[in-house]
This record gives C-alpha cells, structure tokens and sequence, in this order.
C-alpha cells in the first residue's frame, strides 16, 4: 500500500515525545486513512489498520462513537476486555461510572463522542483473563491519526482526556492529571482539558475513597459543562 502522508491536525496539540516517536514509524495508521473522513468511512478504514502490531492480539479495531458535531470528545487511553469484544467505546463497568458522571453534571450523553487514543485492546493474560497493559509511546504516536481525523471531522468544542495516558499524548509528558485536572487550554477555537478515568474509580479502596473521587469527576464534568454554556453565549 502506498504511503499516505497526512499533515497533522493544528486543532490537536501534539507533544514532542508523540512527534519524536512518530518520526521512526516504518508505518502507522495514516497509512490506512481513507480520503474520505466521513465517521462511517474513517471506521470502516480504521477495521483494516495495521499500522501498529496491536491488531495481531486484539479481537477488533473498536474505533470511536457518536456523531458529527458532537459539542464534547472524551478521549480515553484504550479499549478495554468488554470492548474488544463488543466492538464499541466505553461499554463496560468504566463507561457505566462515566455515563452515570456525565448526567450527574448535566451534560447531554447523545451529544458526547466516545474514543480512546490507541484502538486496539494492548493485554497480557494471567490466567482465563486478559489483563490490561500501557500501550507504548510508539504504539500511541502509530494510532495517533485516527483520533487526530476525528477531532478533524467532530470538530468538538471540547476535548476531555480520560486519565494520564490521554492527557500526556495529547498535552504532553510533563502533565500531571493529578495537579492539572479540570484546567482548561485553548488551540485553535477547541478547549481542551483532562480529568481521571473513568476506570481509576472502580479500582478505589472503599467506598469512602469511590464516592469521593465520583464527586470529583463529576466537578470537573460540571466545569466542562460551565464551560459550553459560556461558549453558547459567546
């Protein structure tokens, strides 16, 4: 297949270490990219993306969902065991926690695109189970056309990165999800912002721990929301 260079999207930040990592790449998914970056197309292009190795242990490609002109994108790190098997974002427990979140702060679900910066599941198994496992810089930087295509198509108001891996591929290494949650930077007309993922709550240590850090997440929610009425009434 002949290479296909895509410029970067100027509306997402790309830090150095992404930019770095990208330079090496033999192949990645802008090999894959359809002209056409209509939602149904980039999925259907995103089915046959073997631009990383990710895809050799993974069930599926499980690409993002939601519609064009949705006002908010939450990026997440990957997709997890349930939805490598269903084929859709943000389907199991984690995606249950964020859901309930999002309603909690008044935002519109059906106005909300799901993704996640890596779309292939990255896993070791440990018995029956698949376990989790950090995708590498390199195989972040290899995936990283597709999100920037759907920021390109969405055009969302708002970005909202779902924990450290999100936040540092598209803010940088240096952020710090802990210290800089809920703040906002702006890059051509899209805020972008970060707060935990949804997935870091259902592993708390009690309930005491899980309601505090659900009351957290839906504060930042709720700045996200704050921040689309402002931008409403702009």
């Amino acid at each position: 297949m002949p290479k296909r260079k895509v410029e970067s999207n100027p509306a997402t930040p790309k830090p150095l270490l992404v930019r770095a990592a990208a330079k090496t790449l033999t192949v990645s998914a802008a090999d894959f990219l359809p002209k056409d970056e209509s939602l149904p197309s980039l999925r259907g292009g995103a089915r046959g993306c073997r631009g990383c190795d990710l895809w050799k242990n993974a069930t599926q490609t499980v690409f993002g969902e939601g519609n064009p002109g949705s006002t908010v994108m939450m990026v997440g790190e990957q997709p997890g065991d349930k939805e490598d098997r269903a084929g859709r974002p943000f389907v199991g427990p984690a995606g249950a926690v964020l859901d309930k979140a999002l309603e909690a702060a008044g935002i519109d679900r059906e106005k909300v695109y799901v993704t996640n910066i890596v779309k292939h599941f990255k896993w070791t198994p440990k018995g029956r189970m698949r376990i989790h496992k950090k995708p590498s810089t390199r195989e972040i930087a290899a995936c990283r056309p597709w999100l920037d295509a759907e920021v390109r198509t969405v055009r969302p108001r708002i970005v909202v990165c779902l924990g450290s891996t999100a936040a540092q591929g598209l803010l940088g290494k240096d952020f710090r999800v802990t210290q800089q949650r809920g703040e906002f930077m702006e890059k051509d007309g899209i805020l972008f912002t970060a707060t935990v993922h949804p997935s870091s709550i259902l592993r708390s240590p009690d309930d005491e721990t899980r309601h505090r850090e659900m009351d957290l997440l839906i504060r930042d929610l709720k700045k996200v929301a704050g921040a689309l009425q402002e931008r409403r009434a702009a």
